[in-house]
């Protein structure tokens, strides 16, 4: 049995997917297996496959299409590793990220995951100092001390401090709450990150630098927007907090959502949902809410531009 099982989900990322792999072959700890699970790619992602021979790498190819959180499910079921993570085709872990955070699970048994911070780089694999330390300074990292997380919940759901592609986890910990949400295609890292704190899981946080998270043109647009807003209403519905504080944020965050939602299909001419959703999260933001349903009333074909305008406008 390898000590840590790696699993990284793979979409139509030919281009990618090397950096990826080789960053896990590249480990100073080398117990491990790597699991690519592959979700249907048309590009030449099995071809590319078939050049690794390392006998610690798995390949599932699934002939269709059968969703992000189902291809990343099939890689945790058939992980063997005591540990476990998960990251994506387009980042990359640094050399000591399974030695350095694989140490203190070991160290500890009462700690079921350990979360590090990470660097950005971008399409060239060129890390951005300055948007790295705006990214740990935006989700809570820079002022997160290192060790055992005392107030987990708060930190996961409020500051949203843990990635998922930046955290070793104990598999058995996971099996017990079911990994990731079956058909949930967006959020289902926040979904399991407040899962394993209601179930009054250990988290440590590492603040090194030990993964990389590439940004790119990729992961823009509308059509990329709208699923990942729908999933995100739809995580922020399945839970009611006991915490004051939390449910509060919790319908702030709930009413954001639909208000952010209901303008983007406004913008691409569902028009009648877009407006249901617009009074529905018109709490959040009036103006937003009524310049919206007043850009309702233009033309499909004209609505893009006036919504780009009033993005430029807004700097």
């Amino acid at each position: 049995m390898p000590k840590i099982t790696v699993c990284v989900p793979t979409f139509n990322r030919v281009h990618l997917l090397p950096y990826a792999i080789d960053s896990v072959l590249n480990q100073s700890e080398q117990d491990f297996e790597l699991i690519v699970c592959d979700d249907g790619s048309s590009d030449r992602t099995p071809e590319l496959m078939s050049h690794y021979t390392d006998h610690r790498i798995k390949y599932i190819r699934h002939l269709q299409n059968i969703g992000k959180s189902n291809n990343m499910r099939s890689g945790f079921d058939a992980a063997n590793g005591e540990y476990f993570i998960k990251f994506d085709d387009d980042d990359r872990l640094t050399p000591d990220f399974l030695a350095s955070t694989a140490a203190i699970l070991t160290q500890d048994s009462s700690i079921d995951f350990v979360g590090t911070d990470h660097w950005i780089i971008d399409i060239d694999n060129v890390r951005d100092e300055v948007k790295t330390q705006e990214n740990s300074h935006r989700w809570g990292r820079k002022t997160l001390p290192a060790g055992v997380v005392d107030n987990l919940l708060e930190v996961v759901f409020i500051q949203q401090s843990f990635q998922v592609g930046a955290t070793l986890f104990r598999r058995k910990t996971l099996q017990e709450l079911g990994y990731m949400q079956p058909n949930l295609q967006n959020c289902e890292d926040n979904d399991l990150f407040v899962r394993l704190a209601l179930a009054g899981k250990k988290g440590y946080y590492l603040p090194e630098l030990l993964m990389e998270y590439r940004s790119h043109a990729e992961q823009q647009g509308i059509n990329r927007a709208i699923p990942y807003l729908y999933d995100k209403m739809r995580y922020l519905e399945s839970y009611k907090f006991e915490s004051e504080k939390i449910e509060t944020i919790r319908k702030n965050r709930l009413t954001e959502t639909q208000l952010l939602l209901g303008l983007r299909l406004i913008e691409k001419g569902e028009t009648q949902k877009g407006r249901e959703l617009v009074l529905a999260g018109q709490s959040f933001s009036t103006a937003k809410a009524w310049t919206g349903l007043g850009l309702s009333l233009l033309p499909v074909r004209l609505r893009g531009k006036a919504f780009n305008a009033l993005r430029q406008v807004r700097g």
